[in-house]
């Protein structure tokens, strides 16, 4: 089986927000900023208000960093919270009862309750829709017209994935905490 994960060119974003509707109508999620499995944040803004320069902002997508050692996954009660074939952290929706200990113990703010299934989700990397049709590339990642995002098997050294993260400098979110995550973050 492959390892997933995913590579942000961050610098490219210009926060137009395609890649949060994309995933929003991939996974049926309600609109709204409560509800979302990725998101656009503001990183960094440069000049103090009313001087402060759009072109100078640099903006931040995020979502579940897929983290190898996942602190969501050891704190879930009923292992609702697993990791498939592929090392994608998953949610069972049978199996969650909606104790929300895996939203206090991930560190990226990464999960939501779905008041559709009266569970907490994720994003999944589109295991559940995408990958388990074969295709290889998530709806945020399709949709983003400034390329952003490259998804794929990061243990293939041939994946394009794995070719950018060889050539490219890198870096992940909240190292010091151990918990490996398989976002990277280009610079």
């Amino acid at each position: 089986m492959a390892t997933y994960g995913m590579a942000l060119d961050y610098k490219n974003c210009i926060n137009c927000k395609a890649c949060e509707v994309a995933c929003k109508k991939e996974n049926g999620i309600q609109l709204g900023a409560d509800k979302y499995r990725i998101w656009v944040g503001v990183k960094e803004e440069v000049g103090e208000f009313p001087n402060i320069s759009i072109a100078s902002q640099t903006y931040h997508p995020s979502q579940c960093q897929q983290c190898s050692d996942a602190p969501c996954q050891s704190v879930c009660p009923t292992n609702a919270t697993y990791y498939d074939a592929n090392g994608v952290v998953r949610v069972d929706y049978e199996k969650c009862i909606l104790c929300t200990y895996c939203m206090t113990a991930c560190p990226y703010d990464a999960r939501y309750v779905d008041d559709r299934t009266h569970t907490v989700d994720k994003c999944n990397f589109c295991s559940s829709s995408r990958l388990a049709k074969g295709d290889t590339r998530t709806a945020c990642q399709t949709t983003c017209p400034t390329k952003v995002r490259t998804f794929g098997d990061i243990d293939d050294p041939k994946s394009e994935i794995s070719q950018l993260l060889a050539k490219r400098e890198h870096f992940t979110l909240k190292t010091h905490l151990g918990t490996k995550p398989k976002l990277f973050y280009l610079t």
